[in-house]
C-alpha cells in the first residue's frame, strides 16, 4: 500500500499538531505542489537527516509500505520545531553509530543489518525516554515517533488491520463491516 502526504497530515492532525491542515496545498492528486508560504511551521527537512529517519522508516514499517520517503519527510517537516529539531538530532546520533559499527551511513545498510544493530543497540527493548541512554532516545524520538505516524495514518493502520486509527472519522458504519477491503477514507 502506498502511503501518501495526505496521510502524514492525518496522522499530525492525530498528533494535535495546530495547522496541519495548511502544511501543505494539494493539486487534483495526492501530491503536494510545495509548501504553504501561511504555514511557518512546515519547514523542509535536511536530506542527511530525512534518509536516516527513512532508512528508520523503512526497517521498522511492514515491507508492504511504499511511499516510505514521501510520508516521512512531510510527517516530520509538519512537526513544530523544537520536536523535529529532536527527531533529527537523534537520527544524526544514529547514523553516527551505524558509521562507526560499519563504516558507511544507516541509509546505505539493507534492510536487516538496520535492524540488527536497532536490536544490538537495544532499541527494541528500551524503555522509551526522551533524554535518556540513546537506545532510550532512539525508541521515543525514532521508532515510537515513526510508528505512531504510520499506524495513526489511514493508509498505514489499514496495512496492518487497523479498522479506525484513532483521529480519523468512521463512525458506526466503520465498526459493523468485516474490513475496510479497497474503501479510500
Amino acid at each position: 500500500m502506498d502511503l501518501s502526504r495526505r496521510d502524514a497530515l492525518a496522522a499530525l492532525a492525530a498528533t494535535g499538531v495546530a495547522g496541519v491542515a495548511g502544511t501543505a496545498f494539494l493539486d487534483d492528486g495526492d501530491e503536494a505542489t510545495g509548501t504553504d508560504p501561511a504555514a511557518p511551521d512546515a519547514t523542509p527537512v535536511p536530506d542527511d537527516g530525512l534518509v536516516t529517519l527513512v532508512a528508520v522508516a523503512e526497517t521498522v514499517y511492514p515491507s508492504a509500505a511504499e511511499g516510505v520517503d514521501t510520508f516521512v519527510e512531510t510527517y516530520v517537516a509538519g512537526l513544530p520545531d523544537d520536536r523535529r529539531d529532536e527527531v533529527l538530532a537523534v537520527a544524526a546520533d544514529l547514523d553516527a553509530t551505524a558509521r562507526d559499527w560499519f563504516d558507511a551511513p544507516l541509509a546505505d545498510l539493507d534492510r536487516s543489518t538496520r535492524d540488527d544493530l536497532l536490536r544490538d543497540l537495544g532499541v527494541d527493548v528500551a524503555d522509551p525516554d526522551a533524554d535518556g541512554y540513546l537506545s532510550e532516545r532512539i525508541r521515543f524520538h525514532l521508532v515510537n515517533e515513526l510508528l505512531y505516524a504510520f499506524y495513526a495514518s489511514p493508509t498505514g493502520g489499514r496495512l496492518v488491520g487497523i479498522e479506525n486509527p484513532i483521529a480519523y472519522p468512521g463512525g458506526t458504519e466503520s465498526y459493523q463491516r468485516a474490513s475496510m477491503e479497497e474503501e479510500d477514507g
